[in-house]
């Protein structure tokens, strides 16, 4: 089953419709889609499809060889093809088979190859030069290592910079575009299982949309033979050295350590060290450094911005020895207690998706530049505030939000302390006031919005309705 990919699917088939040598670069981190897409826009074309391994360049070798000869003699027996003397040898004959007709050859994790040897990204250089004139290869590099594809390859550094001709940088699906792997789910139910795993494909298809939640986190999460169990754990080890220090840092800041003197504190590492393996998580794409969207003069706070990491090391990494001792009470009863609070911050970037997603269909009457979270002091109320959505355009808020994940109605006393904060966010005279609500909202609520069309209440299972209708 495929789901989704339109845009990027589209970007793939426009190229290829040109008849002319193409190099596509396709990166994003591991489990996302991205052999899938290939696979799905390559399904009916002339196609040589190499996967690199983390081995040695005979063992890389000895498989493309076999690939390549798969392809140019279809009755044959790979297993007695004859092997290239080198990888350069091996690439000219794929740029050779595209003299004629145009064919595309994928190298899927190219990381792995350019390890095996490192030479690979400087043979492609050179036969992509002689070659692009005269060759109808549809070239697709991917791989999952983030650092590796942004830093060798698509760096104005690398051998291979100016020879792409498109990047494709494949993320995780938002919660909207989540929804069809989690058919037969309650809405509410499917956007709790989008906070713990993220838009990953494969992590959603963990879970059944017959069977209750609770059941769906045993059999996914807390159970040692499933995939998720061991995850987070794995996909730090591939990235990262020290991966215990990583997660130390992970773990404090899910549990609620945001600023960087906080995380140093809880792992015992000076703010130097700290701010080190921080950037390494962001570069990584698993933690987030925000600021105020208006300026406050507030200090950039640290999130988890992975769900799957964020989730993982809230709930399930500090129960692992009772987890693996058969005992998953402890961990149930956390989440029980505490979801609620861990589903705040999803609900607000479910909030912050739906915007984008009304802004790009024409759906609002004002426009803006960026969504985020605002926090700083009320000089009136002499304590600090917070709001969690304000739009922009041109460093003034268009737009401000509160976001309420919880079993009771919004009360119209939250929208009152939204609006009365306009004027700590820059907020233009016509500003808009969204209340987000997974419960619905209060009669007060309902009585403020009568002839205000500054104020708009959007309900969640209303928020779910317009984006799959």
């Amino acid at each position: 089953m495929f789901i989704g990919r339109e845009r990027e699917l589209g970007i793939l088939r426009r190229l290829y419709e040109t008849g002319k040598f193409q190099l596509p670069v396709i990166y994003g981190r591991r489990r996302v889609g991205k052999t899938a897409l290939i696979e799905q826009f390559a399904r009916e074309l002339p196609c040589v499809f190499f996967t690199a391994v983390e081995s040695d360049a005979r063992v890389n070798l000895r498989n493309l060889s076999r690939e390549l000869y798969a392809f140019d003699h279809p009755d044959g027996n790979p297993e007695a093809a004859p092997i290239f003397p080198d990888f350069y040898t091996a690439f000219e004959a794929a740029f050779d088979l595209a003299r004629e007709k145009q064919v595309v050859f994928v190298v899927d994790e190219f990381p792995y190859l350019a390890k095996a040897d490192t030479g690979a990204p400087s043979y492609l250089q050179a036969l992509v030069d002689r070659n692009r004139e005269s060759s109808r290869l549809f070239l697709v590099l991917c791989g999952s290592s983030m650092s590796f594809m942004k830093e060798q390859v698509l760096d104005d550094k690398s051998p291979l910079h100016g020879r792409r001709t498109a990047q494709i940088e494949l993320r995780p699906f938002d919660f909207f575009e989540s929804l069809p792997f989690l058919g037969g789910m309650a809405a509410q139910e499917a956007a709790q299982v989008y906070g713990m795993v993220g838009g990953i494909p494969l992590y959603l298809l963990q879970f059944d949309g017959g069977a209750s939640l609770e059941d769906n986190v045993r059999a996914a999460f807390l159970d040692p033979s499933s995939i998720l169990y061991e995850e987070p754990s794995n996909l730090l080890k591939q990235e990262v050295q020290k991966a215990s220090q990583y997660n130390s840092i992970l773990s404090a800041i899910a549990g609620g350590a945001s600023q960087n003197n906080e995380i140093a504190t809880a792992v015992g590492l000076t703010s130097t060290e700290i701010t080190y393996y921080l950037k390494e998580l962001q570069r990584l794409g698993i933690v987030e450094r925000e600021l105020p969207v208006v300026r406050s003069g507030r200090r950039a706070v640290y999130r988890v911005s992975d769900n799957l990491f964020r989730f993982w090391h809230r709930f399930v990494m500090p129960h692992r020895s009772t987890i693996e001792r058969g005992i998953a009470s402890r961990a149930i009863a956390a989440m029980d207690a505490h979801m609620a609070e861990y589903m705040g911050p999803v609900f607000e970037e479910i909030c912050r998706q739906w915007l984008w997603r009304q802004f790009a269909e024409g759906a609002l009457d004002f426009e803006f530049d960026d969504i985020g979270s605002w926090w700083g002091s009320d000089p009136r109320a002499r304590k600090e505030a917070e709001v969690d959505i304000v739009c922009v355009r041109s460093n003034a808020a268009v737009a401000m939000g509160e976001c309420k994940w919880r079993a009771e109605a919004f009360p119209k006393g939250e929208l009152d302390k939204l609006m009365e904060r306009s004027a700590l966010v820059n907020a233009v005279s016509d500003v808009r006031y969204y209340a987000f609500s997974q419960s619905g909202f209060t009669a007060g609520c309902s009585d403020l919005v009568q002839g205000n069309g500054a104020v708009r209440l959007v309900g969640f299972e209303d928020m779910v309705d317009s984006a799959v209708s």
